[in-house]
């Protein structure tokens, strides 16, 4: 008799409709699409003013005569990844600088949203528990083993989650937009304290193009996961809202 309860429990909830769950707000989720294509635009017109002096320094100055810590001097970067695809140093500069716009406003739109909202302190700052090493590293594993968290698990940010988020909109974001603004000539006369902060124009730069690498890195480790845990699923959901919860492995 048990047995045949059992097996009917079973049945009926492998016939059940999916738990669909509401995981992002919207704020959150017109923030994702409008920073996806402002850094989009901002890395191919970086890299097309990257091109005009494809060399890097670390001081206050850096010169044709200066020796770079990098430079792709004979390997310019192609039209394909560039924007514009030709090249124009003023075009690259009139698209780089009007979506830098557009990525403060929505930085600073975001962060006040998600503070009032308690975003920011609900899903993404870790908890003490979380930032123990030995969670952190079972974490880690489960990523390496593709196993990635069910049922009421897979609605919270995990660890990696919740540090490569806050290390990207706290620490990246910011860090980019002062380097950037550190680059320019008008932005130093208004505000001298910033090119003292990072060593320099050029260090600024050099930072600046770091920063960059590792936004790339992220958005590349961030596709990859949507990928591998259902690239369906997971693009609904920062359209719509809607998540189709994955079932409780305790309940498989």
């Amino acid at each position: 008799m048990d047995a045949m309860a059992k097996g009917a429990d079973a049945a009926g909830q492998a016939g059940a409709p999916p738990r669909i769950a509401y995981r992002h707000r919207l704020p959150t989720r017109i923030w994702h699409w409008v920073n996806a294509i402002t850094l989009f635009v901002m890395l191919m017109s970086g890299l097309m003013i990257f091109n005009a002096h494809p060399h890097l320094y670390w001081g206050q100055y850096g010169a044709n005569f200066d020796h770079p810590w990098l430079s792709f001097k004979g390997r310019p970067i192609p039209g394909w990844a560039t924007i514009p695809s030709y090249y124009s140093l003023a075009g690259a500069r009139r698209w780089h600088l009007a979506f830098a716009w557009l990525l403060v406003i929505g930085l600073i739109a975001f962060l006040i949203t998600s503070l009032l909202n308690r975003h920011v302190q609900r899903d993404l700052a870790p908890t003490p528990s979380e930032l123990h090493p030995g969670h952190i590293w079972h974490d880690v594993k489960e990523h390496a083993r593709l196993h990635f968290p069910t049922g009421d698990a897979a609605l919270r940010f995990n660890i990696l989650q919740k540090l490569s988020y806050f290390g990207v909109i706290f620490v990246l974001l910011p860090l980019m937009i002062l380097t950037g603004l550190t680059m320019s000539p008008a932005m130093d006369a208004a505000w001298p304290w910033l090119p003292v902060v990072f060593d320099g124009r050029q260090s600024a730069r050099s930072i600046h193009f770091i920063v960059a690498a590792l936004l790339v890195l992220f958005i590349l480790v961030h596709l990859a996961m949507v990928v591998l845990a259902g690239p369906i699923n997971e693009v609904r959901s920062m359209i719509t809202g809607r998540y189709r919860v994955p079932p409780d492995r305790s309940e498989a």
